[in-house]
């Protein structure tokens, strides 16, 4: 059997106790290492768990998939997901591989940054298309996600932003000579993201645009969402560009309309309460 197992946001402990059942009857445990992060490191997990856990980067997952299958046809073998299996990423490509191979599979659920948003106090069926905010490079800045941002707010609708992660990621030197050497991790930030979108603004204005989202539209900036030391912040977005929120994970939103409830609890997160009187509306 091939279990995913989701982990939840937080520590070694939000495992559902159905999950760590799971997790201590494998005979091989892997831990997917390249979409998220916990607040603990692996050697927490392990010792919770009390299983020694086998790193899975991208590389792995994706082009050697058939060996983190091996043997699951004759034992168990557990894929470790922070937060859900099928949540902000799916590995739908894995639960096809297995039963490509005749392996039967289980997920076991837990808690995604895709419903834990709402601890902000924004309704989830007030929240549309979610997006991914990239970090720009010198030569490629994308504005795609802006538009989708901006379809939302048309439609009224909120925006969950997910930013950007680099895991073992290779310079382009390196990535050319095929050399094994990888960029330290980066996280991005609440202040990053906002940076880029009101960087976007000013180039939609250059171009003769007036853009439904603004420096003074109401967002909401998330960190370590889950963990004890979780942060939130809302304001505008001018404000989500110098607010302090720590060390990662973090994700923001952009608003849509809001519900006088919805505004009621953003207001218990402020950075300043009278940007939410001026501009939730």
């Amino acid at each position: 059997m091939l279990y995913l197992v989701g982990l939840g946001l937080g520590d070694a402990k939000d495992i559902t106790v159905k999950g760590l059942e799971a997790v201590r009857r494998c005979r091989r445990v892997y831990l997917e290492a390249y979409t998220s992060v916990l607040t603990v490191g692996k050697e927490a997990l392990e010792e919770f768990y009390g299983k020694e856990l086998i790193l899975a980067d991208r590389e792995m997952v994706e082009q050697e998939a058939d060996s983190l299958l091996k043997e699951a046809d004759a034992c168990d073998v557990a894929f470790l997901v922070v937060g859900d299996p099928f949540g902000a990423t799916t590995h739908s490509d894995l639960v096809l591989r297995a039963v490509k191979l005749g392996i039967p599979y289980k997920v076991i659920h837990n808690a995604s940054i895709m419903n834990a948003v709402g601890c902000c106090g924004l309704q989830l069926y007030n929240f549309g298309e979610t997006v991914s905010i990239v970090f720009w490079t010198d030569t490629w800045k994308p504005e795609s996600f802006f538009d989708k941002i901006e379809k939302n707010r048309q439609n009224g609708m909120h925006t969950l932003c997910l930013l950007d992660i680099k895991v073992k990621e290779q310079s382009l030197e390196n990535l050319i000579k095929g050399r094994k050497v990888y960029e330290p991790p980066r996280y991005m930030s609440v202040n990053q993201a906002a940076e880029q979108l009101l960087a976007i603004i000013q180039n939609r204005r250059l171009q003769g645009e007036k853009p439904e989202i603004t420096e003074n539209t109401i967002c909401v900036g998330l960190a370590r969402v889950g963990a004890l030391d979780e942060k939130i912040a809302s304001g505008t977005l001018q404000q989500m560009s110098t607010v302090e929120l720590g060390a990662p994970l973090h994700s923001l939103i952009v608003t849509g309309t809001m519900h006088p409830l919805e505004l009621e609890m953003l207001k218990l997160f402020s950075v300043d309460s009278s940007s939410l009187e001026n501009n939730a509306f």
